[in-house]
């Protein structure tokens, strides 16, 4: 036969030792009792523990301890706003007392807000490309190699001068009477990059051309070869004095760039 008995915890909540969490909490000493020291704490007598069980008498006896409701037990509190509101209310606050009665003058306002935020938006925009843009532009010195200028006086007729521009050198040929008959009067059809003395020049008797050989980017050597023009020693091209290939490994002509005139000058602005 078992039994099961259930004691309601004091209204003060004891440990298991039985004494009191209140005084254990403030390091108070207990209360002294019957028979007992006051530096002694032993188990309560109308406190059993929070467990226990015996055997007497062929019984079985289970003792258990109700919780007891004390400072440290959360309480917990339902509440509804609709009944705190009211019966008619929707719970929404009411801001109507601070609506403007001149709505008028307050979207003058909102729009004077976004126009000036608008103008400076756009202001730092601009201000932020330009740096962008200045940042990426070609530095002086560049801009100071991107065009060169020679003056045509210093080169005599039948004469060569080489300059550098952009890294590469540029050859510029005054060319005498006969060697402008003789670029002019070669079959362009033998040739292996067809083009006329014409195509190749502004003014018959100034040659100008980029001195690189087109086979591998070597530098040819003026006035010397086969055909009297220039000559690539690397691997043997042969340039006429129109700067047309006309024999060995390379496929193309010379290179011509960009230049033009300055009859006030009298240079030749090269770029």
């Amino acid at each position: 036969m078992a039994l099961t008995r259930i004691n309601l915890a004091p209204s003060v909540r004891t440990l298991a030792s039985g004494v009191p969490a209140a005084r254990v909490a403030f390091n108070a000493p207990s209360a002294a009792h019957h028979g007992e020291h006051h530096d002694v704490a032993g188990p309560r007598a109308d406190a059993p523990a929070k467990f226990a069980s015996g055997f007497s008498n062929g019984i079985s006896a289970i003792r258990t301890s109700a919780r007891p409701t004390g400072v440290f037990t959360a309480r917990r509190m339902h509440t509804s706003t609709k009944a705190l509101a009211g019966k008619h209310s929707t719970g929404v606050p009411d801001f109507s007392a601070y609506k403007t009665s001149n709505e008028g003058a307050n979207k003058n306002v909102q729009y004077f807000m976004v126009g000036a935020l608008g103008a400076l938006a756009a202001s730092g925009a601009k201000s932020t490309v330009v740096d962008i843009l200045s940042n990426m532009a070609a530095s002086a010195d560049v801009l100071a190699l991107a065009k060169i200028e020679v003056e045509m006086g210093a080169i005599p007729e039948g004469k060569n001068l080489i300059v550098k521009w952009r890294g590469k050198p540029i050859f510029i040929r005054h060319r005498t009477p006969d060697e402008i008959e003789e670029a002019r009067s070669v079959d362009v059809k033998s040739l292996r990059d067809p083009e006329t003395d014409e195509q190749r020049t502004q003014r018959p008797e100034w040659l100008v051309m980029v001195g690189v050989c087109t086979h591998l980017g070597c530098v040819p050597i003026g006035e010397a070869g086969d055909y009297g023009g220039w000559f690539c020693p690397c691997h043997g091209s042969h340039y006429d004095i129109s700067g047309r290939i006309r024999k060995g490994p390379a496929p193309l002509n010379l290179e011509i760039p960009e230049y033009a005139f300055d009859d006030d000058s009298e240079k030749i602005v090269v770029g």
